[in-house]
């Protein structure tokens, strides 16, 4: 095994980049695995150019792919079907022979993984270690503009600010539709604005893992692998700043609620195509983990949180391969818990202790809930007036003794206009139109 490559960080700054590939010792790969990784790929697509096979391998064409190359055709896996002159090895079109088939077939009989060459764990732990200090810090002001939109006491306010800089844990609870998860989703936007570096897949043992997601991960807009669309062959290019394995990706922010269960939390082993897919903790990594709606997964909830406990002490998570071998990743995420249950109902006080902070998102008051549907009507193009207001909440709230909710203006706005619009009249908060939206809205319960 060669000795894997290690990451650099950018001279002048703390900005994290991959270090560029010059031979292949420097991908920290054996040269015979990357050779069965080629003839994978050329089983599966057929006749390819070396431009599209270092392409496809996310590896540069000089110093890695023409000796990967050269290799296969020496011991005849491969054979050159044609030439354009003039460009050397990247110029010829290659096919896999009949002897390069059957160790291409042998090779799919350990993994069928055939894409971006991974890059060693190792490589990929320091390199979430060095990403970590390139977090931003927020202030007062910046939360003020992080959370303009939302309508939350001052005391939530000042809570939710260092909770976020702790980049640790945040326990948020309190009634449905009070703004939890938007909450968090304004943090998602935030750390979103910064970028980081991920690689493709993560290479451990022999095994595959699968990190990058086009679904969980974003593409930074300036990554000089972005496309118009497509697939991931076409995020990869020729770019020799940085190793190409790794994709410059906004951190992340993932949600996951209701489907998570205990094994999505540690490595997936794919049984059919044998490689893993990365769990969803390791895919957020330099970013924020959001699990809404805790409790009501189908894992019990003592169990889900036992599984966090030393990741969030230690900020180490330990996964395990189907073999039963431990593996050691970086914990670098800010993970979320949003509930609407009672906490006595979901968490001890051991557990209270090591979640770093505690938000309770309340009912807003009288004056936020009347500032809340103000913001709602004019976004709506509903005319706001105070004396609807005011009969609003003596007629449906005090006489019911029903409790304010911060979603409540929005779903009753969104009610008169599906009055209006059957009326053919326009939104008006009068008595009748808020009755009729009041009462198709509420439900005794």
């Amino acid at each position: 095994m060669a000795t894997p490559m290690r990451p650099a960080t950018a001279p002048g700054g703390d900005s994290f980049i991959p270090t560029p590939l010059s031979s292949l010792e420097d991908t920290g790969l054996s040269s015979l695995w990357l050779q069965d990784l080629a003839l994978k790929i050329l089983y599966f697509r057929g006749f390819l150019s070396g431009f599209r096979i270092a392409e496809e391998l996310a590896l540069p064409l000089a110093g890695v792919v023409d000796q990967i190359l050269d290799a296969l055709k020496r011991e005849k896996l491969l054979e050159v079907k044609s030439s354009q002159g003039g460009l050397g090895e990247g110029g010829y079109t290659y096919a896999i022979t009949s002897a390069g088939m059957e160790r291409a077939r042998e090779a799919l009989d350990r993994s069928q993984y055939a894409g971006p060459a991974p890059v060693p764990i190792e490589v990929y732990n320091d390199s979430i270690r060095k990403q970590k200090s390139d977090r931003m810090t927020v202030t007062a002001r910046t939360m003020r503009q992080l959370l303009s939109q939302l309508v939350i006491s001052e005391g939530t306010f000042q809570s939710l600010g260092p909770a976020l800089n702790s980049g640790t844990s945040i326990f948020m609870y309190g009634p449905p539709g009070n703004g939890k998860t938007s909450v968090a989703r304004a943090f998602g936007n935030l750390i979103q604005s910064q970028d980081m570096y991920i690689p493709y897949a993560l290479y451990l043992d022999g095994m595959v893992v699968k990190l990058y997601d086009e679904v969980s991960h974003s593409l930074a807009s300036d990554d000089s692998g972005k496309s118009s669309g497509g697939g991931t062959n076409q995020l990869r290019t020729t770019n020799t700043r940085r190793d190409t394995r790794w994709v410059k990706i906004r951190r992340p922010f993932i949600v996951v609620g209701g489907e998570l269960t205990l094994e999505g939390l540690d490595l997936v082993f794919n049984d059919v195509h044998k490689y893993y897919e990365a769990p969803f903790q390791v895919k957020a990594n330099g970013g924020i983990l959001l699990i809404d709606d805790f409790g009501r997964q189908q894992v019990r909830p003592r169990d889900l949180l036992n599984r966090w406990i030393v990741p969030l002490e230690n900020r180490v998570d330990y996964l395990t391969m189907h073999t039963g071998q431990k593996i050691e990743v970086p914990f670098d995420v800010l993970v979320v818990f949003s509930t609407n249950l009672p906490p006595k109902d979901l968490v001890d006080e051991a557990f209270l202790r090591r979640l770093r902070h505690k938000v309770e998102i309340g009912d807003p008051s009288y004056d936020e809930y009347r500032e809340i549907f103000r913001r709602v009507a004019q976004g709506k193009n509903i005319p706001f007036n105070d004396q609807g207001l005011a009969y609003l909440l003596q007629e449906w709230y005090i006489k019911h003794n029903r409790k304010l909710r911060a979603s409540h203006p929005r779903d009753l706005c969104d009610q008169i206009i599906d009055i209006a619009n059957y009326l053919s009249i326009q939104p008006q908060m009068t008595k009748e139109m808020l009755d009729q939206a009041a009462h198709a809205y509420f439900v005794e319960l």
